[in-house]
């Protein structure tokens, strides 16, 4: 009887010693990294670069096409008859990491670049609302020289570009990115115009389902810096409206813009399309589209895990089939 009250007294010390070794086993399993996913359906959002990245060990093949400008007559098919096309290649050296380069047919221009995510918006560990990543550019023409019959220099050619790309996630359906812009060129064609451009690129998307987007894009070019027509036209901010379609594999991203050129020197510091002209025939703006596909050389953590849930669904199956 003794024994038993003894036992009695220290139950409730036994039960509470459990209850806080139970909170201390929680308190330390480590939190796991919920990062914001699909804040974009691909690496561009239009003309402008977002902040995804290519999968380690993956390649994304983009084409990109700009038709002629809308404004032509039914001999031009409507701007369809005269187009512009780029072919670029990703690669990433690793998930926040990627290397790329390109091939334009307007103006000739190859292009090449590195794109890093510094911080990436999450939760769980970490609370970090926004995503930060930055881009670097070269470009270089190797269309023919304006005016051969003077001195010219190879560094002529030369374009650079640099951006800080800031963006959000809010819920499942609505992104906002930032883009501060920096566009040097070697040469320009007065003193008057400047060889750094700064300009400030917005861009947001909306989903409508799991695989279809509305994105708009602009970029603000501070004015002053810019003086002198480029092709006999005042240069213009550029502003683009589109639609994102992913399907499987591939991205399909249809849109409008006034910009002809799909690298950054050319959409920042020479647009030259007006959306909103007094004339009907200086209607500035072209029918463009963008063709995504990745390839990658390694299965990814996102291949393991759906081959993963593929194997459990039918292990489940076989385990509980179905009568007829």
């Amino acid at each position: 009887m003794k024994k038993f009250f003894i036992l009695l007294l220290l139950l409730p010390f036994h039960l509470y010693a459990q209850d806080d070794i139970m909170d201390i086993l929680n308190n330390s399993t480590p939190k796991t990294h919920d990062y914001a996913l699909g804040v974009f359906k691909g690496n561009k959002i239009i003309n402008a670069q977002s902040t995804e990245q290519p999968a380690a060990k993956s390649i994304q093949f983009v084409i990109s096409h700009r038709f002629g400008r809308m404004s032509g007559s039914y001999k031009q098919f409507f701007g369809l008859d005269n187009s512009t096309i780029r072919f670029g290649f990703e690669y990433g050296i690793l998930d926040n990491l990627s290397i790329g380069f390109g091939r334009s047919s307007f103006e000739q221009v190859w292009d090449g670049y590195i794109k890093g995510r510094f911080i990436r918006q999450q939760k769980g560990k970490w609370n970090i609302p926004i995503t930060i990543s930055g881009f670097a550019s070269a470009a270089i023409r190797s269309d023919a020289w304006a005016d051969p019959g003077r001195h010219n220099f190879f560094t002529s050619r030369m374009f650079y570009s640099f951006q800080l790309i800031f963006s959000r996630k809010f819920g499942k359906w609505v992104s906002l990115e930032l883009m501060p812009t920096l566009v040097h060129r070697n040469i320009v064609p007065t003193v008057k115009d400047k060889n750094d451009v700064f300009a400030l690129g917005g861009a947001a998307s909306v989903g409508l389902s799991k695989r279809v987007r509305l994105n708009i894009e602009y970029f603000y070019v501070i004015p002053g810096q810019i003086v002198s027509l480029y092709n006999g036209e005042q240069v213009r901010n550029s502003l683009s409206l589109g639609v994102d379609i992913e399907t499987g594999g591939h991205v399909f991203q249809l849109h409008f813009t006034n910009s002809r050129g799909m690298i950054e020197k050319s959409f920042v510091a020479e647009t030259t399309g007006n959306w909103f002209p007094k004339r009907a025939s200086d209607f500035g703006v072209q029918f463009g589209f963008n063709i995504s596909r990745g390839f990658s050389f390694v299965k990814t953590k996102k291949m393991k895990e759906k081959e993963a849930s593929k194997k459990s669904a039918k292990a489940q199956k076989i385990k509980n089939p179905t009568s007829l």
